[in-house]
């Protein structure tokens, strides 16, 4: 039977908005991890397949095919290798360790790399639409989708507040998450525990060139009191800038591997794709899907939720992982364990590899076996992929 194998994945520190990476293209930080992980491994670049590039706003300094720019960027990659840039939106570049991986399964590539980059700052989030409809280029709703859903506004934020009706949280619930958050990133920042993962990268600042290896978000002074000072998003709503994810530039590559390509290049797999897995729901609480692709992913795999040793569920706002754990009945001390996007960051188009880096370096760290890794994602998509260390 066929076996994909992860060899390595690396991420760049979160940048803040207008933060360290804002002076970075984001081409130019896609060719940085793809540089670093082609590196990192001794792999001669010319034997890569394909690279599977995540990118949601593909606008602006993401147009024009932002993972072949990527690829051409690169000094490790020569320009035979072919590249292809996708948007499952906040899941896009999961969905490229999916892709890369049936690659690898189906016997068709051998050696493919996953990935995923996004400047919120130089192309924020929204941009690609919202400029297109001021130069009357026309809205991405077309009329049979408004009669579908006449009126309806597809809001993550919405989404999210529906969340916390529908369960029942609370305001002071999604704080006391968000301040756990910030604990982990700050006990694994400390601990050491993102050296292995984070790749770095130098960057301009007013008193010269600095290498940016720590994550940027992280409020190391944070409080309950501080988190819920801060304003609703929504007059009578729980969710504030503080319990949703930071905006955030980075990005993030796994190389994705055959057993052939393991023998032929000499490379060491750290981790094996188990379950690959993507649903889709209701595109108006949207966010609410990793949850039922959860229940259909442990199914496929023959697995119960108490066989999973780690899990990173996407912290796009608070609720969506105290949903996730209320309704899979997971352990919460095995839930994003070094902290997640309300304290790290959320890169959009690059969370998908940025998450899957941090999870087989913790099962590695701490010896564990099996991971598993859900993301919600505009439209009302999920994917899970589930992963044993090695």
């Amino acid at each position: 039977m066929a076996e994909a194998y992860i060899v390595d994945a690396v991420r760049t520190a979160g940048g803040r908005r207008g933060g360290k990476l804002a002076g970075t293209h984001p081409v130019d930080m896609a060719a940085h991890v793809l540089d670093q992980l082609i590196e990192r491994t001794g792999l001669d670049g010319a034997a890569v397949d394909d690279v599977i590039m995540g990118c949601v706003s593909q606008g602006g300094q993401q147009a024009g095919q932002v993972g072949r720019n990527a690829v051409l960027a690169a000094k490790n990659l020569p320009d035979s290798v072919p590249a292809v840039s996708i948007d499952r939106q906040c899941g896009s570049s999961q969905q490229a360790i999916q892709f890369a991986a049936q690659a690898v399964l189906s016997g068709t590539q051998d050696i493919v790399i996953a990935a995923g980059v996004e400047s919120m700052t130089r192309v924020p989030m929204g941009s690609t639409a919202m400029l297109h409809m001021k130069e009357g280029l026309g809205n991405y709703r077309s009329p049979r989708l408004e009669a579908k859903y006449p009126g309806i506004m597809f809001s993550q934020f919405m989404g999210a507040e529906m969340i916390v009706k529908k369960h029942g949280f609370n305001r002071e619930q999604l704080d006391t998450f968000a301040l756990e958050s910030h604990k982990r990133a700050i006990a694994a920042t400390e601990s050491g525990a993102f050296e292995r993962e984070i790749v770095a990268i130098d960057v301009e600042t007013p008193d010269g060139i600095e290498s940016h290896r720590r994550d940027e978000g992280i409020r190391y002074d944070a409080t309950l009191e501080s988190i819920g000072s801060v304003k609703l998003l929504q007059e009578g709503g729980a969710i504030s800038a503080a319990n949703a994810s930071q905006i955030c530039d980075g990005a993030s590559a796994v190389m994705i591997v055959s057993e052939a390509a393991l023998k032929e290049h000499g490379l060491t797999p750290i981790a094996r794709i188990v379950n690959l897995t993507v649903t889709g729901g209701d595109p108006v609480i949207m966010l609410e899907e990793p949850l039922f692709a959860t229940d259909r992913a442990l199914k496929r795999a023959g697995m119960k939720i108490e066989d999973i040793d780690l899990y990173e569920v996407n912290e796009a706002f608070a609720p969506v992982p105290l949903a996730w754990l209320k309704h899979v009945g997971a352990d919460p001390a095995k839930l994003n364990v070094n902290g997640g996007a309300i304290a790290l960051g959320h890169p959009l188009g690059a969370s998908g590899t940025k998450l899957m880096a941090t999870l087989v370096n913790a099962l590695r760290t701490r010896g564990k076996r099996y991971g598993l890794q859900t993301m919600c994602e505009g439209g009302g998509i999920a994917n899970v992929t589930i992963v044993e260390r090695l």
